[in-house]
C-alpha cells in the first residue's frame, strides 16, 4: 500500500494566523499517548496521518468478546488529579461515560479462609490534605494500631520529599518506608494498596520517585486528588472507537492494519516512515511501547546510554468470572490476603443478560507467569468466595483469562536513565508513552501527558510557533462527580 507521495506530503493551507505553512505529522501509535498527539497537532491546523499496526485504536485499553460478554482485556481506573487524562476524555466525547466518585470511598476487604473477610473502609473525610484521611486510617483495622499511629510520620515525610531530586530514583521505597518506621503489616495493607496499581510493582521493587509521585500528587497535596474513577462504557468504545471518531473529525487520516518497519531522517529535511508503502512528512511523533521503540528509531536518534528496551515489563494478569447472581453489590474492592487483589463489577458494561460478571485484576503478576489459565481461574473462584460470601452460593457460568505480559515498563531504582524526553537528537522526531520521562508512573494519565508533550515538540522542531498545544502543568481538579453508588454489607 502506498501511504504517501511528494504530492500527499506536500504542506497544506497555512493556519490561520500562522505566518509558515502548517506541518505534516505523521504519527507511530494509535494508544492514549498517539491518539493525545495526533488530536493536539490536529487541533493545531497540522496535517495529520496516524499509523497503528492493529486493526483498531486503544493501544493496551481494549476490549473483546467472550461467550456473549464484552471485556475489557484490563481494568483501567483513573483519579479525579488525572486532569490530561480527563480533558482526553472530554475531547474525545467520552467525558459523559466514566463515573467519578465524589468523595474517595473505598472498601478493602482482607480473606479469611472459613470466616467472612474482615472489611475496612478508607474515605475521605473534611478538611485539607492530608488531614481528609486522618480519621479513616485511624480506624483502619488492617493494620495493627502500633503501626497505624506511625503512618502519619512516614507520609509527613514523603510529602516533604522533592520529585525534581534525582536521587529518589535510586532508591527503593520499601526500604525507605522501613526506615520511616512503617512495619510489614503497614506495608502491605496500605502502601503497597496504594503502589501496586498505580507503578505495577510491590514497594520492595518499586522505585521511591515514582511512588513518591503516586502519594504526593494523589494523597497528599490535594484532598479531592483521589477520588476514584473508571469506565461506565468497555474502553474499546470509551477510548478506541470515540478516539478514532474524533481524529476523523479533526482531520487526520487513520491507517489502520500498517505496521511502521523503520524510519528515516531525510538528507532535504522532514522525514520518511516506512511502512507497507513509505509516507513523507515533517514531523515524526513514535508512540510505541518502550520495547519495541528502538526496532523503529533512526541511528543517533536516542543518546547511547538511553535503552528504552531495559526498562523491563511488568506483567498483569485478569480473570473473567461470570456468575448466575449477583455476589456483591460493591462496584470494586481492593482485597488483602488473597490473588484477588482488586475485584470489579463490569457487570453492566458486559452486556450481560443475566448474573453478575466481576473481573480481578492483578498487578506486578510475574509469579502467574507460568500459571495455567485453568488453575488461575480455579484460584480466582476459591478467592472470591472468601471476598464475597454469596458466590459459594453462586454457579460460575464461565471463567477466563486475559494476560498483558509488557503491561507497562518496570518502574524500579534506576529506571528513570532510560525514560527518554519527548525530544529526540533528531528535530521533529519525538516520543510518546506513558514509558517516557512524564514524571508519572506508567498510567493513563502519564501516556497523555506524554503525547501533548510530543505534539508540541514535534510541531516545534518542524517549525510551526503558533497554535502550540499545550503541556499539562499543575493538577486542575475537575468536577464530574455524580451519586455515589450504593455500598455492600458482607
Amino acid at each position: 500500500m502506498t501511504l504517501g507521495s511528494p504530492e500527499s506530503a506536500r504542506r497544506p493551507a497555512s493556519v490561520a494566523g500562522a505566518t509558515s505553512a502548517a506541518p505534516h505529522v505523521a504519527v507511530i501509535g494509535g494508544g492514549l499517548a498517539g491518539m493525545a498527539a495526533a488530536l493536539a497537532c490536529a487541533d493545531a491546523g497540522a496535517k495529520v496521518t496516524l499509523l497503528e499496526k492493529r486493526g483498531r485504536l486503544g493501544g493496551l485499553t481494549w476490549s473483546f468478546s467472550h461467550d456473549g460478554l464484552v471485556m475489557d482485556n484490563g481494568q483501567h481506573v483513573f483519579l479525579r488529579c488525572c486532569t490530561a487524562y480527563l480533558d482526553f476524555l472530554d475531547r474525545i466525547g467520552s467525558a459523559g461515560d466514566v463515573f467519578l466518585q465524589p468523595r474517595l470511598d473505598l472498601t478493602v476487604l482482607r480473606a479469611r479462609p472459613g470466616r467472612p473477610p474482615e472489611r475496612a473502609v478508607l474515605r475521605r473525610g473534611p478538611g485539607p490534605a492530608p488531614l481528609h484521611l486522618a480519621s479513616s486510617l485511624l480506624r483502619y483495622r488492617h493494620v495493627p494500631a502500633a503501626q497505624r499511629a506511625r503512618i502519619g510520620l512516614a507520609a509527613g515525610a514523603l510529602a516533604r520529599l522533592d520529585l525534581e531530586d534525582p536521587a529518589l530514583d535510586q532508591e527503593n521505597f520499601e526500604h525507605w518506608l522501613q526506615r520511616h518506621f512503617q512495619g510489614p503489616q503497614a506495608i502491605e495493607a496500605l502502601w503497597d494498596l496504594i503502589c501496586l496499581p498505580t507503578v505495577n510493582l510491590p514497594a520492595r521493587e518499586a522505585s521511591l520517585a515514582m511512588a513518591a509521585k503516586v502519594f504526593q500528587t494523589g494523597l497528599l497535596s490535594e484532598a479531592k486528588a483521589a477520588d476514584i474513577g473508571w469506565a461506565r462504557l468497555p474502553l474499546g468504545v470509551l477510548h478506541g472507537e470515540r478516539g478514532a471518531s474524533a481524529l476523523r473529525k479533526a482531520g487526520a487520516s487513520l491507517h489502520l492494519g500498517t505496521a511502521v518497519r523503520g524510519v528515516e531522517k531525510l538528507p532535504e529535511g522532514g522525514f520518511r516512515v516506512i511502512a507497507g508503502g513509505e509516507l513523507q512528512a515533517d514531523a515524526v511523533v513514535v508512540a510505541l511501547p518502550h520495547h519495541l521503540v528502538e526496532q523503529v528509531l533512526p541511528a543517533g536518534a536516542l543518546p547511547e546510554d538511553v535503552r528504552p528496551a531495559h526498562l523491563g515489563s511488568s506483567p498483569i494478569v485478569n480473570v473473567h468470572v461470570h456468575y448466575d447472581r449477583p455476589v456483591t453489590n460493591l462496584p470494586f474492592v481492593a482485597g488483602l490476603g488473597t490473588p484477588a487483589q482488586w475485584v470489579f463489577d463490569r457487570t453492566g458494561p458486559s452486556g450481560a443478560p443475566r448474573g453478575q460478571y466481576l473481573a480481578v485484576s492483578v498487578s506486578a503478576a510475574d509469579s502467574h507467569a507460568g500459571t495455567s489459565s485453568e488453575e488461575l481461574e480455579r484460584q480466582m473462584v476459591v478467592a472470591l468466595g472468601e471476598l464475597f460470601p454469596r458466590a459459594k452460593q453462586a454457579k460460575v457460568l464461565g471463567t477466563f483469562v486475559s494476560r498483558e505480559q509488557n503491561a507497562t515498563f518496570r518502574a524500579a531504582p534506576g529506571s528513570a536513565a532510560h525514560r527518554a524526553p519527548p525530544r529526540t537528537r533528531l528535530p521533529g522526531l519525538t516520543l510518546a508513552g506513558a514509558w517516557t520521562s512524564t514524571g508519572w508512573p506508567p498510567t493513563m494519565e502519564g501516556a497523555v501527558r506524554s503525547g501533548l508533550a510530543a505534539a508540541r515538540a514535534a510541531l516545534v522542531g518542524a517549525g510551526q510557533r503558533n497554535h502550540l498545544p499545550k503541556v499539562v502543568g499543575p493538577a486542575r481538579l475537575q468536577d464530574l462527580s455524580e451519586l455515589q453508588q450504593p455500598r455492600e454489607t458482607t
